[in-house]
């Protein structure tokens, strides 16, 4: 059917080719992913004219991902998110991370799933998909456990791309896997993300110390910025005088979902009124991260000569909550051998 094509992307520092996989559905969406890192480097939508543009944050080379980025695009593994002090205990015995953030150990370490090259699958079809495996090595990263990892990528006809996400290991180990595309719904990444309106199927969010980290508390949204129930144009409150904004600049949370942790349901909506896209979340996690590219500071260049400003994008980074193997009050990210880790997260247009 041609509905998935491989090209080469470069190659990487060590002489391997790292390829480019671009899937496209009936409707004339595209999607492209690289086999280094997982990374969705461009992802079309149409408008309210049928116009389709590009909504998500990418890099023109893979030279430039490999130079340094704010995981534009990337799978994250083998833990999404903050793991306080890099340290954390399992069955009594206790594992230390690389430090990557401050204090604290971030989105999987030094050299994450993001940062490697997986094995790549394409799989064409009226709905493309693009499965990437990856074996992750006992005590990679300081991690327990060979870990066992597949990721499906699938383009919809129903303009959706799915994220499936799969993982076993072969002893007791902490898990937590993500995407951390950053969309931008204008089609131009010039423009900033504040005038998006979104809303939020949670009535709670977890607050975080100055690190970033979970102070174990899980608080309601009424009264507060962070009150995404209804429909709200970011940008209304991302400067507010409130602590937890000011902690992390704007929005840099987690959002705990109002659904049954283990259903996949659609949690969020945006929309963004000068194009009239609309994008629809559904997911079986129990929360995302929403992160509005508070750290964007002008230094990471996109198309020639256009840097990335603060606010030029935001993610919703599906996942179980931050820090959870410290935080023996939240839902347990443990993975043991014979259990299977399965999730999916599907982004609609």
């Amino acid at each position: 059917m041609n509905n998935i094509q491989k090209s080469t992307f470069g190659t990487l520092p060590d002489g391997r080719t790292a390829d480019l996989y671009t899937l496209k559905n009936k409707n004339g969406m595209e999607a492209r992913i690289t086999n280094y890192g997982g990374l969705l480097t461009y992802l079309t939508a149409p408008d309210k004219n049928g116009h389709f543009d590009n909504v998500v944050l990418k890099l023109e080379s893979l030279d430039a991902y490999v130079k340094g980025n704010p995981f534009f695009g990337a799978l994250v593994g083998r833990y999404g998110n903050r793991i306080a002090k890099g340290k954390f205990t399992l069955d009594g015995k206790q594992y230390s991370l690389f430090i990557n953030n401050g204090e604290n150990a971030l989105h999987g370490g030094k050299q994450g799933f993001d940062k490697v090259l997986w094995s790549a699958k394409a799989i064409d079809g009226s709905e493309p998909k693009l499965e990437l495996t990856y074996l992750s090595k006992d005590m990679e990263e300081g991690y327990p456990g060979n870990l066992s990892v597949k990721v499906t990528y699938t383009l919809k006809n129903t303009n959706a791309i799915s994220i499936e996400y799969e993982a076993t290991t072969d002893k007791p180990t902490v898990v937590n896997l993500t995407n951390h595309t950053y969309f931008n719904l204008t089609g131009n990444p010039q423009n900033k993300i504040t005038s998006h309106q979104i809303k939020l199927a949670a009535s709670k969010f977890i607050p975080v110390d100055k690190g970033l980290i979970p102070t174990g508390e899980i608080r309601a949204v009424k009264g507060t910025a962070f009150d995404f129930t209804t429909m709200h144009t970011i940008g209304d409150r991302i400067a507010a005088n409130e602590e937890q904004i000011q902690i992390g600049n704007g929005y840099d949370h987690c959002w705990v979902f109002d659904k049954d942790p283990k259903k996949f349901e659609q949690v969020v909506e945006v929309f963004e009124p000068s194009s009239g896209r609309k994008m629809k979340m559904f997911t079986d996690q129990p929360a995302t991260q929403f992160y509005t590219g508070n750290f964007l500071n002008g230094t990471v260049e996109g198309l020639p000569g256009q840097f990335f400003q603060q606010r030029s994008g935001f993610c919703l980074e599906t996942q179980h909550f931050p820090d959870s193997p410290n935080q023996p009050k939240f839902p347990s990210t443990v993975l043991r051998p014979g259990e299977v880790y399965k999730t999916k997260t599907e982004y609609s247009f």
